[in-house]
């Protein structure tokens, strides 16, 4: 707490949100301004706050969530201030255009990219709306997760489907003529 030049870090005290005695900050008041050399870090004497992280956009302190119904972008106004105050611009927040329902205009509203947003609060901390319509929210509670038994094949480097073009074996691992298989295909005599 004492290391933090920003005085972000206070100690929790009952009724707080985190655990009596736990160092913790509130977005919306004072945000992680993510210093690069990581006083926080270097200071903790309980490990609280891991001694390898030596890149402050490597930390995870939560994810951003935003609240749609609220959000002055996803309203169809022009805001973009939680965009422009990211410290990891067009990384953990980017602009998307989004289709307006009401008129043939686009709207452009932020969208985060949880891997990549630090849980720092500075969009939060910017948030013009009277009540910010973003939030740090716990990435454990808030993020879904894709079963392990679904398959992204466009994601993965080597998809075990045939990929056209691509040279055909048969079970004993030899090439196939040109065509491969399509033999099957053919109406027989």
């Amino acid at each position: 707490m004492e290391a933090c030049p920003y005085d972000t870090l206070k100690l929790a005290r009952f009724n707080d949100i985190a655990a009596p005695g736990t160092p913790f900050f509130t977005p919306r008041d004072i945000p992680c301004y993510m210093c690069r050399d990581i006083p926080c870090v270097k200071a903790c004497p309980s490990g609280a706050l891991s001694h390898e992280l030596t890149d402050i956009t490597e930390a995870k302190m939560g994810v951003a969530a935003i609240d749609h119904y609220t959000c002055l972008s996803w309203q169809g106004l022009r805001c973009e201030i939680c965009y422009r105050d990211c410290p990891e611009q067009n990384k953990a927040i980017v602009i998307v255009s989004q289709p307006r329902q009401i008129s043939n205009h686009a709207m452009f509203v932020p969208e985060i990219h949880p891997d990549k947003c630090t849980g720092c609060g500075l969009c939060v901390h910017s948030c013009p709306t009277d009540k910010p319509s973003i939030n740090i929210v716990d990435p454990d509670a808030f993020l879904g997760k894709i079963g392990d038994h679904y398959r992204l094949g466009w994601k993965e480097k080597l998809d075990a489907r045939a990929v056209p073009d691509a040279p055909m074996t048969s079970k004993d691992g030899k090439p196939l003529p040109p065509g491969g298989l399509d033999f099957l295909n053919s109406e027989l005599p």
